[in-house]
């Protein structure tokens, strides 16, 4: 668990994407567009897999199942299988990038290491303002969890299976829930004074 980034906002998280498609100066220097890395935390945030995941993914990688794609991989740090739904705007998505880079089925779609991602983030995270020290690449997906546990009725079970987590525990840890709902409960109280 990569406690020390915290989660991407949706408007950080537009941001950065934004900086990464589009290139951007920072400190004086300019730096180009990035469609490599932009896509990688796009599948980070919406599919919530691991960055080491992404970058073993190939167009194989996506596989038809009845009506819907998911993953056929077997996630580096929790050695279970991905048997989640891709949603089918996800697939159209890595399918467009796979062509536009010319990738066949069976080569993999990405040629960077985690290391490279997240040296050229820090200069998207600087850019925006964000303390270096608490963002890398992990924000991405825990922008995923922390999207999904806030648009489903905080449902912090639903958070721990797609990210595959084995406790309950380790979910809310990941996702500072204890300080989240003190804060809210707290907020609600105030709403007593008359």
């Amino acid at each position: 668990m990569n406690k020390k980034s915290v989660a991407l906002t949706k408007s950080e998280y537009e941001k950065a994407v934004k900086l990464l498609r589009e290139g951007f100066n920072f400190n004086g220097v300019v730096h180009k567009p990035n469609n490599q890395i932009a896509t990688i935390v796009v599948l980070e945030a919406t599919l919530g897999l691991r960055v080491g995941d992404i970058l073993k993914l190939k167009l194989d990688s996506f596989v038809r199942d009845g009506n819907r794609y998911r993953l056929n991989i077997i996630e580096e740090k929790t050695k279970k299988a991905r048997v989640f739904t891709v949603p089918d705007v996800v697939y159209t998505f890595i399918q467009d990038y796979a062509i536009s880079i010319g990738a066949s089925r069976d080569k993999k779609l990405f040629n960077i290491t985690e290391r490279q991602i997240d040296r050229f983030l820090l200069f998207v995270f600087g850019a925006m303002d964000l303390d270096t020290k608490n963002y890398s690449s992990h924000a991405f997906r825990k922008y995923f969890s922390m999207s999904v546990y806030e648009n489903n009725n905080y449902n912090i079970e639903l958070v721990r299976v797609l990210l595959q987590h084995s406790s309950i525990e380790i979910t809310k840890r990941y996702l500072s829930v204890g300080t989240k709902e003190i804060e809210s409960a707290l907020s609600l109280t105030s709403l007593n004074i008359i």
